[in-house]
């Protein structure tokens, strides 16, 4: 295809500077259009980010002959819909995290794009980012032994002080997100785990509102198995105090500390002593996913986000949250 011209449906915060400005730095890669329901935003937008064309209907956008590949940058609740046009139409597929709405809509939309023929990406870009492949290669490298167990903690205070029940923002709708905070956010760390240490083969959960500020859990305790027989356990809270947000992966001969969302210093800790790793994150921080999966297209690389890998991280998580 040698330059993908990519056309984004959404034009939301986070393809301000985490996506949208990639798609122009990557190699052989332009944002040629932009969609969004208010045209008026998207004419906006594509001003600003100096983008061609901009549109307010997504199909618009997908049958634009400009346009060889989609990326799908709105809620959860409609990339189903978005991902089965852009594959009728024979266009790659880039989408947002989580895949969908639950594990059944992954499968159905990486049917449809297996039919059509055209690759499905999906946005977990921790994969690809230089700080997670660096714990990947500790492991990798056996110099904590045999991994034993994760143990994930992820806390933030409750910030719903005064918003109406009618007004919350869409992650914590969960006909819009999929599950609410628990979804958008515990996603990015249960993937790169699939990713370092294989698939999860068994996972449960406990669900609660502790807070009662909105539908949907705020705290999501999960107990899960790798494949490999590797145990773990996380407790995602909502309505905790201050912030918290620690992995420790533990082996017989040491363990690996790291944030999913801070930058502070990867530690690895063994017999000999304590080693820190400060590896920080790139300005647009989907750039390096986003090259793989340009690099995949021209048949110059391999992206390691699909949606196979994609769909095992919501089969996880609709099995912590009992459905």
């Amino acid at each position: 295809m040698d330059l993908i011209r990519w056309g984004m449906i959404g034009c939301g915060d986070v393809t301000e500077v985490k996506s949208g400005p990639a798609f122009q730095k990557v190699r052989n890669s332009s944002l040629v259009a932009v969609m969004r329901r208010n045209g008026a935003l998207a004419r906006d937008y594509a001003e600003r980010h100096g983008v061609a064309r901009w549109y307010d209907d997504a199909s618009a956008l997908i049958q634009d002959p400009e346009v060889n590949a989609i990326y799908i940058a709105t809620p959860p609740s409609s990339h189903k819909q978005y991902a089965l046009l852009s594959a009728a139409a024979g266009k790659p597929v880039y989408v947002e995290k989580p895949m969908a709405l639950n594990f059944t809509e992954c499968q159905e939309m990486i049917q449809a794009c297996e039919n059509a023929g055209v690759p499905l990406f999906v946005a977990y870009y921790r994969r690809a980012l230089p700080r997670f492949l660096k714990v990947k290669e500790l492991i990798d490298a056996g110099v904590i032994g045999n991994v034993r167990f994760v143990n994930v903690v992820l806390y933030q205070p409750m910030t719903l002080e005064n918003v109406d029940a009618k007004s919350l923002p869409w992650r914590l709708v969960p006909e819009i997100s999929g599950g609410g905070l628990f979804v958008d956010l515990a996603s990015h760390l249960l993937d790169f785990l699939d990713f370092a240490l294989g698939p999860i083969a068994e996972a449960q959960g406990l669900t609660s509102n502790q807070a009662g500020r909105y539908a949907g859990p705020d705290i999501v305790t999960g107990t899960f198995k790798f494949g490999s027989g590797v145990h773990g356990v996380g407790t995602w809270c909502f309505s905790g105090f201050a912030h918290g947000d620690l992995t420790e992966i533990v082996g017989d001969e040491g363990k690996i500390s790291f944030s999913t969302f801070n930058a502070q210093p990867i530690i690895r800790a063994t017999r000999e002593g304590v080693q820190s790793f400060a590896i920080d994150y790139p300005q647009h921080i989907q750039q390096p996913l986003i090259q793989s999966e340009v690099d995949e297209l021209n048949g110059t690389g391999k992206c390691p986000s699909k949606g196979e890998t994609a769909a095992r991280t919501s089969w996880v998580m609709d099995r912590m949250l009992g459905r």
